[in-house]
């Protein structure tokens, strides 16, 4: 793959997408990535943060990272009583 020309969330098929200058193209299905990482709505909201705020670091921790181990670090989830 080339260099990375544009990568931002499409709400119509709910999918990050990256673009790059050879004309390739990558598309994450944000929902099927929900479904098989995210345990509880704690760690769902924290992938919905970066979807939308930070899509291109989405895309890295999908691509090249461990997600299930970042939601872990940064979420934490307390059972009420």
């Amino acid at each position: 793959m080339d260099r990375l020309i544009s990568c931002e969330f499409n709400m119509d098929n709910a999918c990050v997408e990256l673009k790059f200058l050879d004309g390739s193209m990558i598309a994450i299905d944000t929902i099927a990535v929900e479904n098989e990482v995210a345990d509880n709505m704690y760690q769902r909201s924290e992938l919905d943060y970066l979807i939308y705020n930070d899509p291109i670091g989405y895309a890295d921790l999908i691509l090249n990272g461990d997600p299930e181990i970042y939601l872990k670090t940064v979420t934490e989830c307390k059972p009420l009583d």
